[in-house]
């Protein structure tokens, strides 16, 4: 009951008039449900609630929010219904709980699937109630507290979930402490070697490091103080994925990254915010292209404060943030800052402007049925920096750093993306690569003959324009393969005396015996060769597909066997079933180069049999959806698969040779090096080798990331490197 308590004096704090008896209740109701059930750890499990509940309470959230962190799980977890919280504790409440609940058992096809639409699922609560999210936020946090109880594979598979999509969403809601909370505690279980070793090396340097933060934090306060700013001064070392992915971005080990400690001044006012600006930069040296305003021009999450970077006291690199005691309010709790208790109504998407991002989201989850394209488009709309550009009329448009003019065209309208045919930047022409920058003016040149190709699809950064451009692509191949499965089947007809017009019930009948809603779903995957010619005229015309043998014929093989049997007499050497059928003819796209423990999917094209990609593959998901066909692992293959590890390292006599050795210790064979210095002293190396499966490949990441010298080491992509 201690922390109960907790939760009731937090809540008491910032919300006087809240009704506590609708906690406790909340409380008692989940302790009972949840009775005789434990966590991983053997704590009692409603433990867990209770921490939910905490970390809601954290964050200021109403009376509705916190009962709703208490009875979180019951739906899932227990006997209880949302009817039965709806007929205790109020419609509201219920909805929340119903928001965050998982989808039930149903007979999804892959883990994937399952992710996908549970996440659809919340987003459409979301849309109604933003709560829901924030709820879920707290649940995320506290379970990825508790990973270390679950099995390594559950640890990687919940930290890289958490990486890609909820800690980006807590940064688009401005929740920045939720955020950065989750990414270390991410970091720790997706790259264990590299967390350690960092951890380790900034915890030798911790006294040194906090004597120099109070010590800056005295000298800012005082130049401040001087020149009429009233401030507070606070310093902190930044956190460790933030450290972690600059030493990979700049290829600099932990010694070289000297801004890693940031300052950030909080006063009363935006005048006295550029004010400071001033000070800082009168008294130290500012780092020229550092400086970025964002209270003139707010992120989508509301953020708002000035950045700058200067060289500090003792030649230190630092950096620091300006803003108001409001801004820091926000900067820190985000949209749970903006929380009114007074009307207790439900914060709507449609009242706010400053939902842009997440209506952007619910409009293009509409547009994507396809599970895995889905959560891609997703991770792309919450990833996160952005570019300020403008229109040709003043108005702002924000899109992801790295975007090109297709980008911008496609924000702006899709009949304008779909006819882009140039760009004029600031008055210039530049080509469609073109990466835009801050401040920029762009037109779109549009022409009628225009239309999108394969390549825009290496050149676009948003979500919404690479679903628009494969939509369009995809409905290309589409027609082509309407246009042959017509003409396959039409001339088979027109030898039985019959055309596809006159057959028509056949057809249907055939379409329905082959398990096509539609003809024209027959013809497509006639036109795409996952149905044979020959099998629509068995099930259309009986007794005709066949011609009369002298003979016995023999047993009809399967669909995809008569389509893609190999002509080779060994065995199921690839290691892959497709759909449950061994001893077919299959490729491995070098594009993402799938090793056994990769999530796979195979895509039919006529005439080589089936290609397989990892499920994430960009170039996986640019195909017809259509052609798509479940595969997977035979766990009985002892082939080898190469792939190519990419290595950062110094340039140092002997460390090429440690590197080899380190191939070598783990069974590994390296079939080919290529090896190039650059001029700032560095190595970057890449090896193609021979691994069994995925987890050997893990383990010869994490032994070469150990290794003194070597700054990361990555998968990549074959044909790229």
């Amino acid at each position: 009951m201690h922390q109960l308590d907790q939760i009731l004096s937090e809540v008491a704090g910032y919300h006087p008039s809240a009704d506590l008896g609708m906690i406790r209740k909340a409380y008692q109701f989940a302790a009972a449900a949840h009775d005789g059930q434990t966590r991983k750890s053997g704590d009692p499990y409603v433990t867990h609630p209770l921490a939910v509940a905490q970390v809601i309470a954290e964050l200021k959230l109403d009376v509705a929010s916190v009962c709703a962190g208490l009875l979180h799980d019951c739906v899932e977890d227990t006997s209880a219904t949302v009817e039965q919280l709806g007929e205790q504790f109020g419609k509201e409440i219920a909805f929340l709980v119903d928001g965050v609940t998982k989808l039930g058992k149903l007979p999804y096809s892959t883990r994937e699937e399952q992710q996908a639409e549970n996440f659809r699922k919340m987003l459409l609560a979301m849309a109604r109630d933003i709560r829901v999210i924030l709820v879920k936020l707290c649940d995320r946090l506290d379970n990825m507290r508790s990973l270390n109880h679950l099995p390594p594979e559950k640890q990687e598979r919940i930290a890289a979930e958490t990486m890609q999509i909820y800690a980006p969403l807590a940064n688009r809601l401005g929740i920045q402490w939720v955020k950065v909370e989750l990414e270390d505690l991410a970091f720790k279980y997706l790259y264990p070697g590299e967390y350690e070793q960092l951890a380790g090396e900034i915890a030798k340097s911790r006294s040194e490091r906090l004597e120099y933060i109070h010590h800056v934090e005295k000298l800012i306060h005082k130049e401040m103080t001087d020149n009429g700013v009233p401030c507070s001064v606070m310093g902190r070392a930044k956190h460790l994925w933030s450290i972690y992915t600059k030493m990979k971005r700049t290829q600099r080990p932990f010694e070289e990254i000297h801004d890693a400690i940031g300052f950030r001044v909080i006063t009363d006012s935006q005048m006295h915010c550029y004010q400071a600006l001033g000070v800082a930069h009168s008294t130290w040296t500012p780092i020229p292209g550092r400086f970025k305003d964002y209270i003139a021009l707010p992120k989508p999450n509301l953020y708002q404060s000035l950045h700058t970077a200067v060289i500090g006291p003792r030649g230190e690199r630092i950096e620091i943030q300006i803003r108001t005691h409001e801004m820091n309010l926000v900067a820190e709790h985000g949209i749970a800052a903006h929380w009114k208790y007074k009307e207790g109504k439900p914060l709507v998407l449609e009242d706010d402007k400053k939902f842009a991002w997440l209506r952007q989201l619910m409009e293009s989850q509409k547009e994507l049925r396809d599970p895995t394209e889905f959560l891609e488009s997703v991770k792309i709309d919450l990833f996160g920096d952005e570019v300020y550009v403008f229109t040709p009329g003043g108005d702002v448009k924000a899109l992801p750093k790295g975007s090109c003019p297709i980008d911008f065209a496609y924000a702006v309208h899709s009949s304008i993306g779909d006819h882009c045919s140039g760009a004029r930047v600031n008055g210039m022409i530049v080509p469609l690569r073109y990466q835009l920058r801050n401040g920029d003016t762009i037109e779109i040149i549009t022409s009628p003959n225009q239309k999108p190709n394969k390549d825009w699809l290496k050149l676009v950064k948003t979500a919404r324009a690479r679903t628009k451009i494969r939509y369009l692509l995809r409905q290309e191949q589409r027609d082509k393969a309407v246009a042959l499965g017509t003409d396959l089947i039409d001339k088979a007809l027109r030898k039985h005396d019959t055309t596809l017009k006159q057959a028509e019930k056949q057809m249907k009948h055939a379409a329905d015996e082959l398990r096509c809603q539609t003809v024209d779903e027959l013809i497509v995957q006639v036109g795409y060769g996952k149905i044979t010619v020959q099998q629509v005229l068995e099930k259309a015309l009986p007794g005709l597909g066949k011609k009369p043998e002298p003979e016995a014929a023999p047993k009809a093989e399967s669909m995809l066997k008569t389509l893609l049997r190999k002509v080779t007499r060994r065995t199921s050497s690839s290691g892959i079933k497709v759909a449950g059928e061994e001893d077919i003819l299959v490729r491995f796209a070098k594009c993402c180069s799938p090793l056994p423990g990769d999530p796979i999917v195979g895509f039919i094209t006529r005439g080589r049999g089936v290609t397989v990609h990892r499920r994430d593959c960009d170039k996986g998901l640019d195909l017809d959806p259509d052609r798509r066909i479940e595969v997977e692992w035979d766990g009985q293959s002892k082939a080898q698969h190469e792939v190519a590890i990419q290595v950062l390292c110094t340039n140092k006599p002997g460390l090429l040779a440690h590197i080899s050795q380190s191939f070598t210790d783990q069974g590994v064979n390296i079939s080919q090096a290529h090896c190039r210095a650059t001029e700032d002293g560095r190595a970057v190396n890449t090896f193609h080798a021979s691994v069994r499966d995925l987890d050997q490949l893990k383990s010869v990441i994490r032994s070469l990331s150990r290794i003194k010298g070597v700054f990361s080491v990555d998968r990549v992509s074959a044909d790229l490197s």
